[in-house]
């Protein structure tokens, strides 16, 4: 399959990426940092695991599909903490990554 297929995927994997990036930079200018490094670093796992399967999708990888369950699972954990905190870089994280779960397991299936 080419690149082409995965575009939706890719662009959400991006979106997430970057989000997490921001929400990670965010959480540790907050007063009570040593209360937000479960999400900085779930940050750092889910967009670590987002340009993984993006990289992925783009060159065609056979293991594209297993990748991207991969990534929905990091992407899913992310969330849930990330909604656990009131920060509008967390809501907004939060939702990236639920979008992102959800296009990678679409694209995996």
């Amino acid at each position: 399959m080419t690149h082409e297929a995965f575009q939706s995927c890719i662009s959400a994997c991006d979106a997430c990426a970057i989000a997490c990036g921001h929400c990670a930079g965010a959480c540790l200018a907050e007063e009570g940092v040593a209360d937000m490094t479960g999400c900085i670093k779930l940050d750092i796992d889910c967009a670590a695991a987002c340009h993984f399967a993006s990289a992925a999708m783009a060159r065609g990888s056979s293991e594209a599909r297993t990748i991207c369950r991969m990534c929905a699972d990091i992407c899913e954990a992310c969330a849930n903490e990330c909604g656990k905190h009131d920060a509008q870089h967390c809501k907004d994280c939060a939702a990236a990554c639920r979008a992102c779960a959800q296009a990678c397991r679409a694209m995996a299936s």
